[in-house]
């Protein structure tokens, strides 16, 4: 049986690295069953007994060219089922991926959190246990990247992190944490893990800067540099609040990610404001040495006035 696996982001985006997560275990379950499993090609589609599509976001195209019995998976397709048990208890397939040197999974799954832009609490519903790190990591490897929506938010998690502070493990969780969740245990917790690089959280809205500062402060007490903190930062159409947060992460010495707000399913998609927001005055680096107002009238960029566009 030839089995075809089509990630979807690797197809448009030439250049994209990130494994997907669901085709790994797909293609350990097809080959343990003694199938063989390549990737897709529209110039054998006659030759497949299953081809499956994977699709991460819902702004990544669709190909035109799989074929009709295509099994399609992922929250890019508006499809937020889990795949079956016996696939998903499969350890992943990292022969897809030679370029990864880490090992990749979930501690925990779900959120308990409601965010309007967010997805998770839809596709997994509530926070809870999924599975013990030493299933998840790899013999030839002692890094590991955690993908957990919120692993904060349950105790399950937490442990855990604590149990990996007693070991080699270099870590990412590469989704942020939510810095409202961090108190002096955890703070303890996230100074003595062995990171990749950054130790990520998240800034969304207002509400959460304060927790940012104070966690900020914990780990700098613990010997954290801010600077080794990676922040991500939404961009909604009010721009107001983005250049407010901007401004006080800017202050604290962190690292800064922006995205601008973007659900195509939804009919949000970003404005001109956001996008020259997002990829000009903040990756142009321009948010060091002035502000969104003085940015746009030095670039004569009329929309930025228009912030709630």
């Amino acid at each position: 049986m030839l089995v075809g696996l089509h990630d979807a982001e690797r197809d448009h985006m030439k250049n994209k690295i990130f494994p997907n997560f669901a085709l790994m275990k797909i293609s350990a379950y097809h080959k343990a069953q003694g199938d063989t499993v390549k990737w897709w090609n529209a110039l054998y589609n006659p030759y497949y007994s299953a081809v499956y599509s994977s699709k991460v976001f819902d702004f990544t195209p669709e190909n035109p060219y799989l074929p009709p019995h295509t099994i399609k998976g992922g929250t890019g397709y508006g499809l937020y089922g889990e795949l079956p048990t016996e696939i998903d208890s499969q350890f992943p397939d990292y022969t897809l991926y030679p370029d990864c040197d880490y090992a990749l999974g979930y501690i925990t799954r779900g959120c308990p959190n409601r965010c309007g832009w967010c997805v998770v609490p839809t596709k997994e519903g509530d926070i809870r246990p999924y599975a013990d790190w030493r299933n998840i990591t790899r013999s030839d490897t002692k890094k590991l990247v955690l993908m957990d929506n919120n692993i904060l938010a349950c105790e399950y998690g937490i442990q855990q992190l604590a149990e990996l502070t007693q070991t080699d493990y270099r870590l990412d969780l590469n989704q942020g944490m939510d810095a409202r969740l961090v108190d002096e245990r955890i703070a303890d917790i996230i100074a003595r893990l062995k990171w990749i690089k950054y130790i990520r959280f998240s800034c969304d809205q207002i509400s959460q800067l304060e927790a940012i500062t104070q966690t900020t402060a914990l780990l700098a007490q613990r010997g954290v540099k801010p600077s080794r903190l990676f922040v991500y930062l939404l961009v909604t159409k009010d721009l107001e609040s983005a250049e407010y947060r901007i401004q006080r992460l800017k202050a604290l010495k962190v690292s800064i990610y922006a995205q601008a707000e973007r659900n195509p399913s939804q009919g949000i998609m970003p404005n001109a404001a956001q996008k020259e927001f997002v990829h000009r005055y903040i990756y142009g680096r321009s948010y060091k040495k002035e502000t969104w107002r003085e940015y746009c009238r030095r670039v004569n960029f009329t929309k930025g006035e228009q912030t709630h566009d």
